[in-house]
């Protein structure tokens, strides 16, 4: 099963687990369960049914926004990282 890797801040809506095994044969698959598990999680990664532009989602360290999206391929033993955009950094 795919393991997702939930970053610290949306844990409270997993219940502090930071990662948990889903099925799915796509990204959107895995989401599906993620969501329909954690409801918490719905309005925290999406919007109108597209992931809010602040979410990065990777898998196998590979930005799916580069692959095919949320109908990106997910294998039994790969890790899918939600990542949201962080700002900051000193400007000079």
């Amino acid at each position: 099963m795919p393991v997702v890797r939930i970053p610290t801040v949306l844990r409270r809506h997993t219940d502090g687990e930071a990662k948990l095994s889903v099925t799915g044969g796509t990204v959107r698959e895995v989401f599906d369960e993620l969501v329909a598990a954690h409801p918490g999680l719905e309005d925290q990664l999406f919007e109108d049914g597209d992931l809010r532009g602040f979410v990065n989602v990777f898998v196998e360290d590979e930005d799916i926004r580069f692959i095919s999206g949320l109908d990106t391929p997910v294998e039994p033993d790969d890790e899918v990282a939600i990542m949201p955009a962080v700002a900051g950094g000193a400007v000079s």
